[in-house]
């Protein structure tokens, strides 16, 4: 059966992820980590692929919801003669929520129940290592546990109710009755380590780890700040975010999967399973406006220990263990999803020069300072010198946020992102009073901004790229972090144009200038909560609410976005579910919310997420004082 994007459903552990589809089945995992190679692919490739399949056998309609305030998932199946309910999820080992560092088990534990009638249920566990290279050898251990094996994995899998071993899966057929309760459970292991029949789990220690991952979960979300309207869809979505976080690092990935498709059929399929600087700086920063800090810190000694060394040795991604080298290699047995080809593991766009990612980070560590959070001398001295690369790089073309694979450009974007770099750094060091060549440091904000008002704005509007006529929605960040007030009438002529030429059934395109790739994309979801930010911050509320509105109806049934949406259908594109649009939508509902209690500090520039977070933890009088941003302009 083939699915669509957003026909699935995420399973995490804080290690790594599992796609479940509405029938049932486990189309995507990988172990023990986000980046391994996948043990179940048949999002790829339904022939070659592997699934792990949980459902009633013949005719069915199914429905699912996240148990609240959890990644547990429940699947309800009806048939004609009864209902079959199958609780999923990947179970982690105890521990407070509080350490970030909760283990994993690195298993799938699922639990059907007979809630009404009789059903005959469906188990089938057929893994395809190494992203869909071959079929393990499988071989029971007992009537109810078996093992499956081959190359450097292995599976364990435990059932409380009998199995059958095939040459390419392993089998249950299960007639269930109203009460009746069965459990499943694949576990990884390396493949050189042997278990005993003894050491496999019993139906007791199942269910605790059901309990125990259920509580987990809950007692995480209650520490979220955020008690707006719109609560359900940021707590979704900040567990979504929590569930990409890598417990052992602190790193989140972009997004779980590899080369699902910007465009079915297309070429644009790239592995996200990584650590971009600028995706997970913006997720901290969501992550902060709902209270949470832990996690912050966590990234924090990462990046430390991570970029150590020469700011220029900076990379604009890693692998979540810290890894530089991320070699991109297409698999060329896979026939990709709805035939989408490549697919591509490793990412060619690691070496890339991406001169926005300085900003981000110095916007994230100014946030966090002003959060409260302790920025010590080592981390200042390491701020410092990517502020001293930014003055000696920011004249310089680069490849920009959107990864182009083409010439570098002047990208205005890149250049607004070097300007942040500079002023955060500058109120950093004059907040804190750290040392720093603050007089330097002002002098090329100054430089900046006067090329951006001289040759970006030139034609009375940003474009994508100094010297271009491309649109690029990008440039919606300008009045958003607080180089030029939303009413401005640079800003007002760009966002009309912005509008006039990416805009398609209310959502924006990233834009339509040449990257050096061939096919095209859909609407990209972040830049739409970016044009919601900057209504919200004109003082057009209605209209953005309107917006906010409509993106969240883009969402599948259990609250889960991908990259992008075909405009028109909603249709989900792209890597799913993305780190990126959750972000924005934790983000932007922050700052609605904000905007309706809080009157706006105009006229002026102001930072948006900084205005979001001053409401939101209750620093009202701090923000009025500390952000007299006309003044050091």
């Amino acid at each position: 059966m083939r699915q669509r994007i957003d026909d699935y459903a995420l399973l995490g552990d804080c290690h790594s992820a599992a796609l479940v589809g509405r029938d049932g089945s486990i189309d995507w995992a990988c172990f023990p980590r986000f980046d391994s190679a996948a043990v179940f692919c048949r999002l790829l490739d339904l022939r070659r692929g592997g699934t792990f399949q949980v459902s009633p056998e013949g005719e069915w309609r199914s429905t699912r919801r996240y148990l609240e305030d959890t990644n547990v998932l429940e699947t309800t199946f009806t048939t004609p003669t009864g209902v079959l309910e199958v609780t999923d999820c990947m179970p982690v080992r105890p521990g407070s929520a509080r350490n970030p560092r909760v283990g994993a088990r690195h298993s799938l534990l699922r639990r059907m129940r007979c809630v009404g009638g009789k059903v005959r249920a469906r188990v089938v566990v057929a893994p395809r290592f190494e992203y869909g290279a071959f079929v393990p050898r499988i071989r029971l251990l007992s009537p109810q546990a078996a093992e499956l094996v081959g190359g450097a994995d292995a599976l364990w899998v435990t059932a409380t109710r009998p199995l059958s071993a095939h040459d390419t899966a392993l089998r249950g057929h299960w007639l269930m009755k109203a009460g009746d309760e069965a459990w499943v459970e694949a576990a990884w292991t390396p493949s050189l380590v042997e278990r005993k029949v003894t050491e496999l789990p019993d139906q007791a220690t199942m269910r605790r780890r059901l309990e125990e991952t259920v509580a987990f979960w809950r007692e995480w979300a209650s520490r979220c700040a955020y008690d707006g309207e719109y609560r359900q869809a940021v707590r979704r979505s900040a567990l979504v975010l929590k569930a990409l976080t890598y417990a052992p690092s602190g790193a989140i990935v972009a997004a779980p999967t590899t080369s699902l498709p910007e465009e079915p059929g297309g070429e644009r399929n790239w592995d996200y399973r990584y650590t971009w600087l600028r995706d997970t700086t913006l997720t901290l920063i969501s992550l902060m406006l709902l209270g949470y800090q832990e996690e912050t810190l966590d990234f924090q000694h990462w990046l430390e220990r991570t970029s150590a060394g020469r700011a220029e040795d900076i990379q604009i991604m890693y692998g979540i263990r810290g890894h530089r080298l991320l070699p991109e290699v297409e698999l060329s047995h896979l026939e990709g999803h709805r035939g989408s080809r490549p697919v591509r593991v490793g990412n060619g766009a690691v070496k890339q020069l991406q001169l926005d990612v300085f900003g981000e980070m110095l916007e994230g560590a100014w946030l966090f300072s002003k959060m409260g959070g302790r920025l010590t001398a080592a981390h200042w001295a390491y701020l410092a010198r990517l502020v001293e690369d930014v003055c000696e790089r920011w004249r310089k073309p680069d490849q920009g946020l959107w990864e182009i694979r083409d010439e570098p450009r002047h990208f205005i974007h890149s250049k607004l992102l070097c300007w942040v770099a500079l002023d955060r750094a500058i109120r950093i060091a004059r907040a804190r009073r750290f040392p720093a060549p603050v007089g330097r440091w002002m002098r090329e904000r100054a430089l900046l901004r006067e090329y951006l008002l001289t040759e970006g704005g030139r034609t009375g509007w940003f474009p994508q790229a100094v010297g271009s006529d491309q649109a690029d929605a990008s440039v919606l960040q300008l009045p958003a972090l607080g180089f030029l007030p939303a009413t401005h009438p640079l800003v007002s002529r760009t966002v009309a144009m912005v509008r006039k030429r990416l805009e398609k059934h209310g959502l924006l395109y990233r834009y339509h200038a040449s990257d050096g790739l061939s096919g095209g994309e859909g609407t990209f979801l972040l830049c739409s909560f970016w044009l919601h930010d900057v209504l919200v911050h004109s003082g057009r509320t209605g209209e953005a609410e309107e917006l906010l509105h409509h993106l969240m109806s883009l969402s599948n049934d259990v609250g889960l976005y991908g990259e992008e949406a075909v405009p028109g259908t909603g249709e989900a594109l792209g890597n799913f579910p993305q780190a990126f649009t959750h972000m924005a939508l934790v983000a932007s509902c922050a700052q609605l919310s904000a905007a309706r209690a809080f009157p706006l500090p105009r006229p002026g520039a102001y930072d948006y997420a900084d205005f979001a977070l001053t409401y939101h933890l209750g620093r009202r009088t701090v923000f009025m004082s500390h952000f007299a941003w006309d003044a050091v302009q």
